[in-house]
């Protein structure tokens, strides 16, 4: 409970209430009229037995001595740590960082997000955004300050840009480009749709030659300060068992054939024998073998586009599509990839033509009727 008694030591604020936080620290804080004290302490011990109380103290650490705590603590996968760790650093502790939490004002928040949209994309913008909010949330759920200056700020609108897929042509020179012990890599990753990750964590034991099948359920990824860390997949989604067709598997054997692996060895890896990582092979194989295609600017990611582009086009539905691709949802695909499914005036046409023409028609009206 808190306690409001009087201090004569205390010329300007003789009025102390004295409380003890949800912590069992002692607080205490002073008033010029007993009035202000006894109102204080009614909301103080309101809050302490609400659970709604915040520290006072809290709210002026630093955002950036909070955020590497909070950095500290999380279990994020290494490319989640590593992607805050480097967007903190680089974009929100030089113009927040010494900022107390309390502090903060929406205001504030909004030109900092409007002076990232100088130099960042508007896609590049959102991700530095989600790593101050997920500081704030945090901070919020530790009671160090009680609102979220965060509500109502306001991000670049991003463009929306649909995915024109590769043809098989395309995909072809891209196939014949590739230097030699990578020629079926590009043939796999256009046939399967599988993330860059996903693909050089392929391990031996994951291909069921009898069964069409390759069982995701780790990937690699580029490690800081080089090197690779093995990991997790994206998401729950993301473990998934992929049928693979007579194109795949015949890929694979003769990759297989000229990279012989086995067991847990990885089946894509550098001539050194190492895992392959997005890096060093985005700079030194696929960028130059592009080129060579002829489609300069293709990025591997588009074999992940041909691959769903293809499922829609053989008539899968959104939620088979997700699950081939790993999404978390069918609402992902469709947000990617919705403009590649027929619309509903064509499927309604589509459903009554089938339907209807020829056999349904009276034999009185022709098959085939003047528009």
């Amino acid at each position: 409970m808190a306690t409001v008694k009087k201090d004569p030591s205390r010329k300007k604020t003789p009025w102390l209430v004295r409380w003890r936080d949800d912590g069992g620290i002692q607080r205490k804080k002073g008033f010029a009229r007993k009035v202000d004290a006894d109102r204080f302490r009614a909301e103080i011990e309101h809050r302490l037995n609400a659970g709604t109380y915040i520290d006072p103290a809290g709210g002026r650490r630093t955002f950036r001595s909070y955020a590497e705590e909070w950095r500290a603590g999380q279990p994020h996968r290494p490319n989640t740590a590593m992607r805050h760790r480097s967007q903190l650093a680089k974009h929100v502790y030089p113009v927040l960082g010494d900022r107390p939490l309390a502090a903060l004002r929406p205001s504030e928040l909004q030109a900092f997000v409007t002076g990232l949209s100088a130099t960042l994309s508007p896609g590049s913008v959102r991700v530095v955004w989600s790593s101050v909010r997920a500081v704030l949330a945090a901070a919020i759920r530790d009671r160090l300050i009680g609102h979220d200056p965060a509500v109502g700020v306001k991000m670049p609108e991003k463009p929306r840009e649909q995915v024109v897929p590769l043809t098989v042509d395309q995909v072809d020179q891209l196939v014949r480009a590739a230097p030699d012990g990578y020629r079926h890599l590009v043939t796999v990753a256009a046939a399967t749709g599988l993330r860059q990750g996903e693909l050089f964590g392929l391990q031996f034991d994951d291909i069921d030659f009898e069964a069409r099948t390759i069982s995701l359920d780790r990937q690699v990824q580029p490690a800081a300060g080089g090197g690779f860390l093995v990991g997790p997949l994206k998401n729950r989604a993301s473990y998934r068992t992929v049928p693979v067709g007579t194109v795949v598997i015949n890929a694979l054997r003769a990759h297989l054939k000229a990279q012989p692996a086995e067991g847990k060895e990885f089946v894509f890896r550098t001539p050194a024998g190492e895992p392959l990582t997005r890096n060093t092979f985005n700079t030194n194989v696929w960028r130059p073998l592009a080129d060579r295609a002829g489609l300069v600017g293709v990025g591997m990611h588009d074999l992940r586009h041909f691959y769903a582009s293809a499922l829609i086009r053989a008539g899968l539905n959104p939620k088979v599509v997700a699950s081939r691709l790993g999404h978390a949802n069918a609402a992902m695909t469709l947000n990617t990839y919705s403009h590649l499914w027929p619309d509903d005036e064509d499927r309604t046409r589509q459903a009554l033509d089938q339907l209807m023409l020829p056999a349904s028609l009276p034999a009185s009206l022709p098959a085939s009727l003047p528009v």
